[in-house]
């Protein structure tokens, strides 16, 4: 089997952090936001997403533009835009149940914002606590602080808070 070029392999995607060790991962929107996005970037970071094995990559952004790109280089996404005028309760009793059957079997999923924040952190932070692989939302926060290396503002705590109501419904 012939060895892939560096740039063959394409590039990590900035701030990629594994919230479920290759299962679950997130990052910054591939290309980047706003006036550091770059196509060529882009591209290469899809390359790379696609040469890792992700089964399927979520895109949280309010916007559908550039999707069409993982089309492009063979890699299977979902658009599920999240935004502040979302009702986050609804969001997540939605959410969390279809990235569990997106991670069933062999499923390794990649979600992406515009970039690594309170929204994205909050919500896979009140997924580890919803799916009940964290006992507490003050724990759950703090495993999270560390997987993203940064502290969950009143935003990021309110999804985890939200989170924990979901799993202790009926």
């Amino acid at each position: 089997m012939a060895v892939k070029s560096k740039w063959a392999r394409g590039i990590t995607p900035r701030n990629f952090c594994w919230v479920i060790k290759d299962r679950l991962a997130v990052c910054e929107r591939p290309g980047g936001y706003g006036q550091n996005h770059r196509r060529v970037r882009r591209q290469e970071e899809i390359i790379w997403i696609r040469e890792q094995g992700f089964t399927k990559v979520v895109s949280l952004v309010s916007s559908p533009a550039n999707l069409h790109n993982y089309d492009e280089l063979g890699v299977e996404w979902v658009h599920r835009p999240f935004t502040a005028l979302d009702d986050s309760h609804e969001f997540e009793r939605s959410f969390f149940p279809e990235l569990r059957g997106l991670l069933a079997g062999d499923g390794k999923v990649l979600v992406h914002q515009e970039e690594l924040g309170d929204r994205i952190s909050g919500l896979m932070g009140g997924y580890l606590l919803w799916a009940g692989l964290l006992d507490s939302g003050p724990q759950t926060i703090s495993v999270v602080e560390r997987i993203v290396d940064r502290q969950m503002g009143p935003l990021g705590r309110e999804l985890v808070a939200l989170a924990g109501q979901l799993r202790d419904e009926p």
